[in-house]
């Protein structure tokens, strides 16, 4: 009896689900690294230390060509990723999760947590740490409030990944590079009147922030439950997603003065990418960091905030290319 009707007569005789009959169909071939991985993502949590629980979302591949770890922005969560992550995780594994203060992840009250770029530095490393990611094989792709607590954890540890990927942030204490409400958030004098305002407009933020400053010809639509999980994250308990944000830039200051006095000892290489229409953190910011890390600067025209929303194949390819470099 051959192989093939072996292997026919055995699903005859147990019935074959779906997962087993995708098994047999590389037997067939004599091929069972043919089968494509499954690339839909978990989401879970994970307690990264005693007082931070993440919830995050993953797509495992056990034979991965790297991993990459994507954290997103305001007023984003970690569904920001999920298309992106389905796509990639054919290849690579795939992570991503809520900042505290953002969906589904922990809030502590300020007094055990500021909410500040170095406290998420710590969550990020914590978060690297307790999933056992391999940063040798790790590249970050980090964007708006992710992106300085990225650079202040590869100054603590330049050996976090084998490249960041950042944008559309702001690295340097130069607020006339921002827009109107963030000067407005960065100023004490005016921060308590921004953060009121961020909280009574919610539902226009979500439905708004995206595509803000760009002409409708460029306008582009996010996923219902993207949507629905912001919306649904924006009040987790006695803190908002806005009081995080407010947290955030009360300490804004002295942590973007610490990477700035820091910035020679920025030893991961790191790869900025920057929206050419980004009206929240305009394209000067980028050039400068570009400019002073020697670093390479990708500015994406048409483009505003949020390249991995705008133009999600773009951002795939820019991952890739960082994950398959030697």
């Amino acid at each position: 009896m051959t192989t093939k009707t072996t292997v026919r007569s055995a699903l005859r005789l147990v019935g074959a689900t779906a997962s087993t009959a995708a098994l047999a169909a590389t037997l067939l071939t004599g091929n069972a690294h043919a089968a494509t991985p499954d690339s839909t993502p978990e989401i879970g949590c994970v307690q990264v230390n005693p007082d931070i629980k993440v919830r995050r979302l993953v797509v495992h591949n056990a034979r991965h060509k790297g991993t990459v770890l994507f954290l997103h922005g305001f007023p984003e969560t970690l569904y920001a990723w999920k298309d992106v992550a389905s796509s990639l995780g054919q290849d690579y594994e795939v992570h991503a999760f809520d900042w505290p203060g953002y969906g589904e992840s922990s809030r502590p009250a300020v007094e055990r947590f500021s909410y500040a770029p170095r406290d998420y530095a710590k969550v990020l490393a914590d978060y690297i740490s307790a999933t056992g990611i391999d940063k040798k094989r790790l590249v970050i792709y980090a964007t708006d409030i992710g992106a300085l607590p990225a650079l202040i954890a590869a100054i603590n540890d330049p050996a976090i990944a084998k490249r960041i990927i950042v944008g559309d942030f702001a690295p340097f204490n130069r607020p006339q590079f921002m827009q109107e409400r963030l000067q407005g958030l960065k100023d004490p004098a005016t921060a308590d009147a921004v953060h009121a305002a961020l909280n009574r407009t919610r539902d226009e933020i979500l439905q708004n922030a995206f595509t803000r400053g760009l002409p409708a010809s460029s306008h582009y639509e996010v996923s219902p439950a993207f949507k629905a999980d912001m919306a649904r994250g924006w009040q987790n308990g006695a803190l908002t997603s806005a009081d995080a944000f407010y947290q955030y830039y009360a300490l804004f200051t002295r942590d973007q003065d610490y990477f700035e006095a820091n910035l020679a000892n920025l030893k991961t290489p790191v790869t900025v990418i920057w929206g050419e229409k980004d009206i929240y953190i305009r394209k000067e910011m980028g050039e400068e960091l570009a400019s002073r890390a020697r670093l390479a600067l990708k500015l994406l025209p048409g483009i505003g905030h949020y390249p991995h929303l705008q133009d999600k194949s773009a951002t795939i390819s820019e991952v890739r290319t960082a994950l398959e470099a030697e």
